[in-house]
């Protein structure tokens, strides 16, 4: 009897744990290893606040999420897309639903019930974990090292993750390794990370850890809307993430924020020519035009606000502030860099490394928070997979 084909998946993330599934789904016998104690860290620990699978939007506004990556993510995407994500997770008995947003969650909301669901799929398609096990590259002889032992197996899948949360297991030491080999890895850097700023004193200790809601940051070509939190070191949140790259590669940066995105410069002007008496600016803000104490001090940071009711309603519409550096990857929720395109075949196989395969963050390419980051791990993981199986005989 053919001894089975064989498949080591190295990395428990989202990435490695969807291609182990579709591989062994397909026949194939799969080893997953893993330098941490248990499975799914980084996962557990993005669903702590609501897991965010993916994104309900059309597909083709769904592309443009991942830049200059995003043609050649494309035949990735469309193999797995978010409706079969949706559909995936369903199968797990983890019904979804679709927020205000757009945003695609499990009703669960944690990822805890799904990981279980999903470990439980993977034990019974026969799928083995051997955990501690620290990958040191190759032998030789071409097998995998690790610490205490060699591995051989017919394909790799190297699902390592980039280098943000280091502490749950993706410090980006695969980079050397990979490039030991001769393959193009673009330096890692942060992505979805906060930025500095330098606040007043008063301001930071006043209104650190508070959100600036429904707003708008401008750079460049670029708006977006949603929210941000104000921190003691500069700004974060949803609208800082989804302009992080342009702005990382700027640095510094001016970025301005407007504070009534659904009122004009004249609506808004209007509104402040009233006759204000003896009333404070502060007063006379949150009257007029209905800010709070965070957005009328927010107002004086970049310098005193202009007098005139034009003036004001234009510093109301465009706050600007210097963005001076970007938190390290070690406080980013992802990682961008990594291996380069030009260095995978159409099937995401390393060409200086035939047989090993490259999924999720190791890739180089990025994209903001809302559901995007999982979606294109787990599409990786399945891609590769697949490429995997045609590939055995």
């Amino acid at each position: 009897m053919s001894r089975p084909f064989s498949v080591a998946v190295i990395g428990a993330g989202p990435a490695g744990l969807m291609a182990a599934e579709v591989l062994s789904a397909g026949g194939a016998q799969v080893t997953v290893l893993d330098r941490m104690p248990s499975v799914g860290r980084k996962l557990l620990m993005a669903g702590r606040g609501g897991l965010n699978l993916t994104h309900s939007e059309p597909f083709e506004r769904f592309m443009t999420r991942y830049g200059a990556a995003a043609e050649r993510l494309r035949p990735v995407l469309e193999a797995f897309t978010p409706a079969d994500l949706i559909a995936w997770a369903n199968g797990l008995g983890q019904e979804t639903f679709v927020g205000s947003s757009g945003r695609v969650f499990p009703k669960a909301m944690k990822a805890s019930p799904l990981l279980r669901a999903w470990l439980g799929r993977l034990e019974r398609q026969g799928v083995r974990f051997r955990l501690r096990s620290d990958w040191r590259g190759w032998d030789d002889d071409g097998a995998l090292r690790f610490a205490d032992e060699t591995v051989l197996a017919d394909a790799t899948v190297l699902a390592l993750g980039g280098a943000s949360w280091p502490r749950l297991g993706g410090d980006g030491g695969w980079v050397r390794l990979l490039r030991e080999k001769g393959v193009a890895v673009s330096d890692l850097k942060p992505a979805n990370a906060g930025f500095d700023v330098a606040w007043s004193a008063p301001f930071r200790e006043r209104f650190a850890g508070q959100p600036l809601k429904n707003i708008a940051l401008r750079f460049g070509s670029q708006v977006v809307r949603g929210e941000a939190m104000v921190t003691a070191y500069g700004l974060e949140g949803g609208v800082v993430y989804a302009a992080s790259a342009a702005l990382r590669d700027a640095l510094p940066a001016v970025a301005e924020i407007d504070l009534r995105p659904d009122r004009s410069v004249e609506q808004l002007a209007a509104a402040l020519a009233r006759p204000r008496g003896k009333e404070s600016l502060s007063n006379f803000l949150r009257k007029a035009a209905k800010l709070s104490p965070l957005e009328i001090n927010l107002l004086r940071e970049p310098g005193p606000p202009p007098a005139d009711p034009a003036g004001l309603a234009e510093r109301i519409k465009s706050v600007p502030l210097t963005l001076t550096a970007m938190q390290p990857l070690a406080r980013a929720i992802s990682t961008a860099g990594g291996v380069s395109f030009d260095a995978v075949d159409d099937g995401l196989m390393l060409k200086a490394v035939p047989g090993t395969y490259v999924v999720g963050e190791m890739l180089d390419w990025e994209a903001p928070t809302g559901g995007y980051l999982l979606q294109a791990c787990f599409a990786t993981g399945a891609f590769a997979a697949r490429a995997v199986l045609s590939r055995r005989d």
